[in-house]
């Protein structure tokens, strides 16, 4: 923390906006940045030449700077998925969870129909609707809700990665 008065305390809010905006914009493949905590232990300030902006950009890049140093994960949000079929789409239907890095955490029957269970990121479950409906004949069903946050596997990291510098280079020219 800052001691001695190295830097005003009016400015210290503009640190932390400036942190605080470069979070929410992401360093890595623009995603938010979370679990973090930042302390303030140094700085300069000039009596005439500070102003808010200054100090709003000078943590921005502090952050920046100490984020890519830190090794940084991508997260990707999982869900709890439960699809509902006839028996005879079961190998079908586990054969697509599969393909989607999803897991299967079980196996019900409800009248009639069987109940798979499983983890699924969401990122691969876009489709799954009509992939369902076209595997089943419409004759299948699921839900789904939010489970947990785990770690992007790193190969795909690296194309989310590689696609978001992409963007940014076609925005920027």
């Amino acid at each position: 923390m800052i001691v001695g008065g190295v830097i005003s305390g009016s400015f210290i809010p503009s640190v932390d906006k400036g942190i605080q905006s470069r979070m929410t914009e992401g360093v890595i493949a623009g995603c938010r940045v979370v679990d973090v905590i930042v302390e303030l232990y140094d700085g300069k300030e000039h009596p005439v030449d500070s102003k808010d902006i200054a100090f709003q950009i000078a943590g921005r890049m502090a952050f920046s700077e100490a984020i890519k140093k830190a090794d940084p994960i991508l997260l990707e949000p999982i869900m709890n998925v439960s699809i509902a079929c006839p028996q005879e789409f079961m190998g079908d239907i586990n054969g697509n969870i599969n393909s989607k890095r999803g897991q299967i955490m079980g196996m019900d029957v409800d009248g009639n129909l069987q109940v798979i269970k499983a983890q699924v990121p969401q990122a691969e479950m876009f489709r799954f609707c009509s992939e369902l409906r076209s595997i089943t004949g419409g004759a299948g069903s699921y839900s789904m809700e939010f489970s947990h946050y785990s770690e992007v596997p790193p190969n795909i990291a690296q194309q989310i990665k590689a696609a978001y510098e992409a963007t940014k280079k076609n925005v920027e020219e």
